[in-house]
């Protein structure tokens, strides 16, 4: 595939894994929080936000698509957020989600859809350690693909490096990776974590080849237990320092 000149990806990163994307003239918002720092029940324990959003829902503006990783956890979808789908052109996200909330579509793994000349297709995400699903549920990222424009993973709350693996074995390149990082750690496995950490996210670059890595939902929670600071260091150590492009939160950059 050709990438035309000038048709870039425009991320503006409005805080934990909350980003619009501008692409193929379509406007994508992912896992939609806007609610204020406090505590926030989510199953069985309960998230603290630090911050709130750099961006207001009434600044973001319209939406065409929400990219929604999964609906269970308040740091994903929180009550706000809740009210955001309901101004959205579309919301995709995973079947167990369009069975809970009205107006969702749910993707199974490899399904896609096309909306806007974009193709958006579910790929497999695990949040955490093989077998999490009964304790955290079942998450999906996905894959956003137009004519003459770079192809977009966008990882959701994923912690596998085994199904990254999977999606370039299946997608092929992939010029541009969103990936939710932190090390995002509530105890329910101990030591072993629920979303990528630096390591494991660079595990994932090697893996994504020449693709910029823009990493988001690494900050803002207590859960989160690694830095980007961190994140940034082992980057650097391995050589691809310059694959990596933390968005800074509030203002749209192009990549």
């Amino acid at each position: 595939m050709t990438i035309e000149h000038g048709n870039q990806l425009e991320v503006l990163h409005i805080g934990g894994p909350t980003v619009r994307l501008r692409y193929a003239g379509q406007t994508f918002l992912t896992d939609p929080t806007f609610d204020e720092p406090g505590d926030y029940p989510s199953g069985p324990v309960t998230l603290h936000k630090l911050n709130g959003p750099a961006v207001s829902a009434d600044q973001v503006g319209a939406v065409d698509v929400v990219l929604l990783s999964h609906d269970e956890h308040a740091d994903n979808l929180d009550n706000s957020g809740r009210e955001f789908l309901k101004t959205a052109g579309a919301v995709l996200s995973t079947p167990g989600a369009a069975e809970r909330i009205n107006g969702v579509r749910g993707l199974e793994n490899w399904e896609s859809v096309t909306i806007g000349g974009v193709r958006i297709t579910g790929v497999p995400a695990l949040h955490g350690p093989e077998g999490c699903e009964s304790l955290t549920g079942i998450v999906t990222g996905f894959v956003l693909q137009a004519d003459g424009q770079p192809t977009v993973y966008v990882s959701g709350d994923n912690a596998s490096v085994d199904r990254v693996a999977q999606i370039v074995e299946r997608i092929g390149q992939i010029d541009v990776a969103v990936l939710f990082v932190g090390a995002a750690n509530v105890g329910h496995f101990g030591d072993i974590d629920l979303t990528l950490n630096a390591r494991t996210a660079v595990q994932a670059a090697e893996l994504l080849g020449d693709a910029v890595i823009v990493p988001v939902h690494g900050e803002g929670w207590v859960h989160f237990s690694e830095t980007l600071d961190r994140l940034s260091l082992l980057f650097e150590y391995a050589g691809r320092e310059k694959q990596l492009r933390i968005p800074p939160l509030g203002a749209e950059i192009t990549v």
